[in-house]
């Protein structure tokens, strides 16, 4: 099994940034990729973006520019940089985790997930 803890939600004024961290432990050895989904009120998950073993990204076409995802392997923790925050980004923000990397970067989420972060932008 692996644990997934995310961290570092929050309120924002839009425009603002926010730094959010999962880490994760357990089975880690089995992971190939992670990344970060959302879930606003009344709406369905959506993904946000994804990182490889191999440092390979992909990004939902309505956060590229502005949020970047990124790794570090000592820590076994994964991070996601938002800025130019919108009211839209307001959300619950879930980690997640793939044994594989392809499944993982085509956001077909389904093997492990954290409990989540809220992250509100206030306009």
């Amino acid at each position: 099994q692996v644990q997934l803890v995310e961290s570092g939600g929050g309120l924002v004024q839009a425009g603002g940034s926010l730094r959010l961290s999962c880490a994760a432990s357990g089975f880690i050895f089995s992971i190939n990729a992670m990344g970060w989904y959302r879930q606003a009120p009344g709406k369905q998950r959506e993904p946000v973006a994804c990182v490889t073993r191999d440092d390979t990204t992909n990004y939902a076409d309505s956060v590229k520019g502005r949020f970047t995802i990124s790794r570090d392997n000592a820590k076994n923790t994964v991070y996601l940089q938002m800025s130019s925050l919108k009211p839209e980004d307001t959300a619950v923000y879930y980690c997640n985790a793939e044994r594989n990397a392809e499944k993982g970067l085509l956001f077909g989420g389904s093997d492990y997930w954290g409990q989540g972060t809220q992250v509100t932008v206030s306009s």
